[in-house]
């Protein structure tokens, strides 16, 4: 119980000339959230289209729940739940018809397939809406449809594909609360995803991805601790700006990250105090509306890991 419940190594995996995996390497735990990031071409679905049995790597090797993504791909899919970033239901059946739809496909009994519909209908709040056609649902009910339907067998393991791309914040709060209730029952969770806060609140584990490969590891805070601790100086007035960065720039011995109108932010070394910060912009005048030292956030990690100009999503 003590080995990854999916392990990946020297993963290679090439379209014509594109290489997509480059020797990735990824090993999750039993019953925690492993959230990947990574830039657009990165390699996140065709990693995820692996572990799920769905296409054959080059290179490397592959495990989940102890059997060979390769060899023993049955094996593989019967302990596996997957949802990708489009609604996989049947529009024209009902919600309860799908999922005794999807049961039966998983050959389970006519009673099980219908009984399970029901348990997983009344669990996630789909109940009111059960006999109503898909076609009529929102955005949101279509998606945590579509993971409840990879849920009919229990899988020990779900993989979800950005499995809240173009939901409203509502919406990706069901889905976050349906995976977290997921969790509680002892499912792992490979979740990849573009929104960054989606990644702190949900993930215990992270992996960033970049051009095929496994770059960083770590919970979110550890991934943040790796960038230092951030000062943010708001200035009362426009023209001060320039001294403050000089101050800034003596005290952290580096320039600030980013400078506005009336702000600027710089990574803060060990052993420098807020006192001192404030200190030395009073006694070179300079008037400050707010001086403030926060945690980095992941889109800041992200940028600082695969050398981004902008942030994602």
């Amino acid at each position: 119980m003590t080995d990854p419940i999916v392990f990946a190594e020297g993963l290679r995996k090439s379209f014509g000339d594109v290489q997509a995996l480059r020797g990735l390497d990824l090993s999750i735990p039993r019953g925690r959230v492993c959230g990947v990031l990574g830039p657009n071409g990165a390699g996140k679905t065709t990693a995820v289209r692996i572990l799920a049995t769905l296409s054959d790597p080059d290179a490397g090797h592959a495990r989940v729940a102890g059997y060979d993504v390769v060899r023993q791909a049955g094996e593989v899919r019967a302990r596996i739940g997957l949802a990708g970033q489009h609604a996989a239901v049947d529009e024209k059946l009902t919600g309860r018809g799908n999922l005794r739809m999807f049961g039966r496909l998983s050959h389970l009994s006519r009673r099980a397939a219908h009984r399970r519909a029901d348990e997983l209908l009344e669990r996630f709040g789909l109940t009111d809406a059960a006999d109503r056609q898909v076609a009529g649902y929102s955005g949101g009910m279509r998606r945590r449809l579509d993971l409840i339907t990879s849920l009919i067998l229990r899988p020990e393991v779900l993989f979800l594909d950005e499995p809240t791309t173009g939901l409203d914040p509502r919406s990706r709060g069901e889905i976050w609360d349906s995976v977290r209730e997921l969790v509680a029952d002892g499912t792992t969770v490979l979740l990849t995803t573009q929104y960054l806060d989606e990644a702190d609140r949900l993930a215990d584990d992270i992996a960033v991805i970049d051009q095929g490969r496994v770059i960083a590891t770590g919970t979110p805070d550890e991934l943040k601790a790796t960038i230092g601790d951030r000062l943010d100086v708001v200035v009362e007035d426009p023209a001060a700006l320039r001294p403050a960065a000089t101050v800034l720039t003596t005290l952290a011995g580096t320039a600030p990250a980013t400078m506005d109108a009336d702000r600027l932010s710089v990574v803060l070394p060990g052993g420098l105090r807020l006192a001192d910060v404030v200190r030395e912009l009073d006694r070179s005048g300079v008037a400050a509306a707010d001086v403030r030292l926060r945690r980095p956030t992941l889109d800041e990690v992200f940028l600082r890991l695969t050398d981004r100009k902008e942030p994602v999503r």
